[in-house]
């Protein structure tokens, strides 16, 4: 029992940091071009392929390649009220009724992404008209 509480406290202090530094580096990456199926600071990003390598890289955690496959992860629903930073946020983005588009939450109701081919990486918030109206859900791939 002693081990097990332990290694609870060691992964509730890891979590935070792994956080901070993703958030960190996505900041980095803001003016990095988009692109279709990109998942590489060279080669640009796609809104998932951004989310994979933020994981990957800082916390050594491996998420699912596509924004369909990121939402099938239903045992990771955020409520909005609820959001971290870290957290994926998800969009109808291309309004055909289904979720196609990939954030990371950052806070204070912001989220950086990959928005589309000639764009770059960059923030948005969620109370802007466009996003509040394509909202569909969050997951939380940490902790």
């Amino acid at each position: 029992m002693l081990k097990l509480d332990r290694l609870r406290k060691q992964y509730s202090q890891q979590s935070p940091v792994d956080t901070d530094r993703i958030v960190a580096r996505a900041h980095e990456l803001i003016g990095t071009p988009y692109r279709w199926g990109g998942e590489t600071e060279k080669a640009g990003f796609d809104c998932s392929g951004l989310l994979v390598y933020l994981y990957s890289t800082i916390a050594n955690r491996q998420l699912p390649r596509t924004t369909r496959s990121m939402i099938a992860q239903r045992r990771n629903t955020v409520d909005q009220d609820e959001l971290q930073p870290g957290d994926a946020v998800f969009f109808n983005h291309n309004g055909r009724g289904r979720t196609s588009h990939v954030g990371l939450y950052i806070g204070d109701g912001h989220f950086i992404h990959a928005p589309s081919t000639g764009k770059t990486i960059r923030i948005d918030s969620l109370d802007n008209s466009y996003w509040q109206r394509r909202y569909t859900t969050a997951r939380r791939f940490s902790g």
